[in-house]
């Protein structure tokens, strides 16, 4: 049967039933005071790797898992969207912060790092000005390299509203959670469609057009 031994050094040992083996609890080699460790009011099993040692606030743990990496980026300057027969990258070009280099500021890439696939949260929205008061319709695109697939989905879609006003606007946005793997690239690409020769605006300024990303803990 298990055994439990005290010595004279300072220290509890707790033999296995062979009496081979033990773990052993060992004082410190000073002490400024009594000190007293407090068991939890309930059944605890610690796995092999699982004690943690903390100051008190938490502050000195390392290696929990965090949402990174994550980004978040603006639209730096307008986009002038005069074309109703082309598809228009979104280069967010103004970051908020970029934990994890994942994104690219100057192609409106995020990557997904080595090593770090699993479950991101995307969102994204764009702010579409029609200054020629006409309806216009809006999509909003990603377009993603998923496991080297390449793929453009349809979004978001909306018309402008049509209220007698000179300038007419409408937002987009999108928010998903998707599995990604490393090496996955997205992008966000928008396309407007009227039959007019109105120009179509994506807004900057504020945040009225954002790129964001963050790895979700599993």
């Amino acid at each position: 049967m298990a055994e439990l031994r005290v010595k004279s050094t300072g220290t509890l040992k707790l033999f296995e039933n062979d009496n081979t083996s033990s773990v052993t609890i060992a004082s410190p080699a000073s002490l400024g005071g009594d000190r007293t460790v407090t068991l939890p009011d309930a059944s605890v099993t610690l796995a092999s790797g699982t004690m943690l040692a903390t100051d008190g606030d938490g502050s000195s743990l390392t290696g929990l898992p965090a949402n990174t990496p994550a980004f978040s980026a603006k639209l730096g300057s307008d986009l002038t969207m005069d074309s109703a027969t082309t598809v228009y990258d979104v280069v967010f070009g103004t970051e908020y912060f970029d934990v994890g280099s994942c994104y690219n500021a100057s192609n409106g890439i995020f990557t997904v790092p080595s090593g770090e696939g699993g479950k991101y949260y995307i969102s994204t929205s764009c702010m579409f000005l029609d200054d020629g008061g006409e309806l216009s319709d809006f999509i909003l695109y990603m377009h993603s390299t998923i496991s080297a697939s390449a793929s453009q989905d349809t979004v978001a879609r909306a018309k402008s509203t049509d209220d007698g006003a000179l300038f007419m606007q409408r937002e987009l946005t999108y928010n998903t959670i998707i599995s990604l793997s490393a090496g996955d690239a997205i992008k966000i690409q928008v396309y407007q469609q009227t039959n007019d020769a109105s120009t179509i605006i994506l807004k900057s300024g504020g945040r009225n057009t954002v790129f964001s990303a963050f790895k979700l803990i599993e």
